[in-house]
């Protein structure tokens, strides 16, 4: 059988698309080429929004189009939250929940045979003991910089957010297994690896004898599995100080950090259900900073949530503007069916939502500016990425502080960490820089990243996924 993944979404979802993939191949499976008709397509969904349910909907009618006569098969969070929405998209030959997740290779494969027209669906509520199921070996896809996810479903249930109904309770792969997964990937020569989940600070609680992040990073540091390991979004109260100095100390863990913010205004950040308040976010930030003065430091924003008035808006810009953030990740809100949100008072025109919008992605693209200048003429290590740039065909690779980088070189550099000259900043907002001979560079460790350089003063991007 010849099959088609298309992942929407988060990038726990892209690695859930990774381990079907690979246990679709253990079974004989071959995943379609390009421009290759696949006999089986699975969508692996995403709903966090009302757009991102609507473009898994469309997704779903264009694989049915450019892949005639194949049976589509629908999973992910969307397929656990409407799965009649779904049956009734004329084609769609199985739905499956997130219950099903572990097994859904050898479910697919079953039932992939019985096409007698209908929607066969397997959808059933998320039990609340549901336990975090790893697979016995990490399947790492087609990215230099696989993703390995060691958490699953989260407790916190914000205002706006479905996900905790998508993807249930939180739950934590144990620290034993996150170890062994990371040096199997090690061992298969990965430079780096990104820690992630749904709920990445709510690790380890639900594991008995119970851990934290902290101690699941401590118990990495002293492993050393590999060259390079990211973390993915920590909520701001649950990114401690012992974690940012183990960052500030360690050769392994990148100085980059995703703080979702959402709102800069106390009285939103309640209504949110949002377990902090933006003075502890500030806090967070300037610790970073102190610490790690080039870290480079991302955040989510919400914008045009119920009752964001003038003033609660200024908050969020003035908090903003003031903190040396280098990306931002900015949503427009969108009344999600099934939240408390949806049904609040006080919801904002669209056009209000738009505008402001713009307001906030003009100061993220701008400190990322500033962030991308400081970078120019300093030397740091790049690991460059197994395919190259598609519209320069230069080699592209990041930086640990999470700058993307354009080379010139070989083929031979592909999947290795290299000592980089940062050069220039290109009109499209392109770094670019050129490869240093090792003998010639004073330290591998990078100087941009865990040491002040006074001649350059320190400073967030943004895709959902970009991490």
């Amino acid at each position: 059988m010849i099959f088609y993944i298309s992942t929407l979404g988060c990038k726990v979802n892209q690695h859930e698309s990774d381990i079907l993939a690979a246990g679709l191949m253990s079974r004989g499976w071959q995943a379609a080429g390009e421009n290759e008709t696949a006999q089986v397509c699975i969508v692996n969904t995403c709903t966090v929004t009302q757009k991102a349910s609507m473009q898994s909907r469309q997704v779903i009618r264009q694989l049915l189009r450019s892949h005639p006569g194949a049976r589509i098969v629908v999973a992910g969070c969307y397929a656990q939250i409407a799965p009649a929405e779904i049956e009734a998209i004329d084609g769609v030959h199985f739905i499956a929940g997130q219950h099903c997740k572990s097994e859904l290779a050898d479910i697919i494969v079953q039932t992939v045979a019985q096409a007698d027209g209908t929607a066969l669906r397997s959808v059933a509520p998320l039990p609340y003991g549901m336990r975090f199921n790893a697979p016995k070996a990490p399947a790492p896809g087609v990215r230099t910089r696989p993703y390995l996810k060691i958490q699953d479903g989260c407790d916190s249930f914000c205002t706006y957010c479905i996900v905790p109904h998508a993807r249930g309770r939180s739950r934590s792969m144990p620290p034993e297994q996150v170890l062994d997964h990371l040096r199997q990937l090690g061992d298969m020569g990965y430079q780096e690896v990104v820690l992630t989940g749904i709920h990445l600070g709510g690790y380890g609680k639900d594991l008995s004898p119970g851990t934290n992040l902290l101690t699941l990073m401590e118990a990495i540091e002293k492993s050393q599995p590999l060259r390079r390991i990211r973390l993915s979004s920590v909520e701001p109260n649950e990114l401690s100080d012992p974690m940012i100095d183990l960052v500030a100390e360690s050769d392994l863990f990148c100085p980059h950090f995703h703080l979702p913010l959402q709102s800069g205004d106390d009285r939103i950040l309640q209504k949110m259900h949002r377990p902090y308040g933006r003075d502890l976010f500030r806090r967070q930030v300037e610790h970073i900073k102190r610490r790690l003065p080039q870290a480079g430091i991302g955040s989510d924003v919400l914008v045009g949530f119920p009752g964001e008035d003038e003033q609660a808006f200024a908050s969020t810009l003035e908090l903003l503007e003031a903190l040396p953030l280098t990306y931002l990740h900015v949503f427009p809100f969108s009344a999600r069916p099934g939240t408390p949100a949806a049904a609040f008072p006080g919801q904002l025109p669209n056009e209000v939502i738009k505008r402001r919008t713009a307001q906030v992605r003009k100061i993220g693209s701008a400190k990322k500016q500033a962030f991308q200048r400081r970078a120019v003429g300093r030397q740091t290590e790049v690991l460059v990425e197994t395919r190259r740039d598609a519209s320069t065909g230069l080699l592209k690779g990041v930086t640990p502080n999470y700058l993307a980088v354009l080379l010139d070189g070989g083929d031979h550099h592909m999947n290795k960490i290299v000592t980089v000259l940062v050069q220039d900043l290109h009109h499209d907002n392109r770094l670019e820089g050129c490869i240093v001979d090792p003998c010639l560079a004073s330290d591998r460790r990078m100087p941009s990243a865990h040491t002040e350089n006074h001649s350059n003063v320190a400073n967030h991007e943004g895709e959902q996924n970009e991490l």
